[in-house]
């Protein structure tokens, strides 16, 4: 699998309806999972709430989002993030070691509850990144 770039969504509550709202608009698999299926958080009231969900469209388009937990800030205008994906380790730790030079790191990347290799960062511009390195890669 090559890397993929894509927008990565934020959601307060919504993220499910916004995303099959997406999946109506531009066809394709959606698959979603909860905080719940990863035992994400303690609070009874974020279990049903989307942790990740992506649509992959028949044409290639790609699209992600996910609820933002209750207790981060979620401003409307720039709930969203750019994605970074794949399972090229070397090339996409590459990118996240440039992309968070003179930026600032939210989450390290580091191994998670997913399995894969998981950071947050931004730019020195403003602008956010996810890097997702897939498999066992630590």
């Amino acid at each position: 699998m090559g890397t993929q770039l894509n927008p990565y969504l934020s959601f307060r509550d919504n993220a499910r309806q916004a995303m099959e709202f997406y999946r109506d608009v531009f066809g394709g698999e959606l698959t979603v999972s909860t905080f719940g299926d990863f035992h994400a958080s303690d609070l009874p009231e974020e279990q049903d709430k989307v942790m990740h969900a992506q649509l992959v469209a028949p044409n290639g388009l790609v699209l992600m989002g996910a609820d933002t937990p209750n207790a981060m800030e979620l401003k409307e205008g720039s709930n969203f993030s750019i994605s970074l994906s794949g399972d090229d380790e070397a090339e996409l730790r590459g990118y996240w070691d440039k992309l968070s030079e003179g930026g600032t790191v939210a989450m390290p990347l580091a191994k998670a509850p997913w399995g894969d290799t998981f950071g947050m960062c931004t730019d020195r511009f403003g602008i956010p990144w996810m890097v997702n390195i897939a498999g066992n890669s630590q």
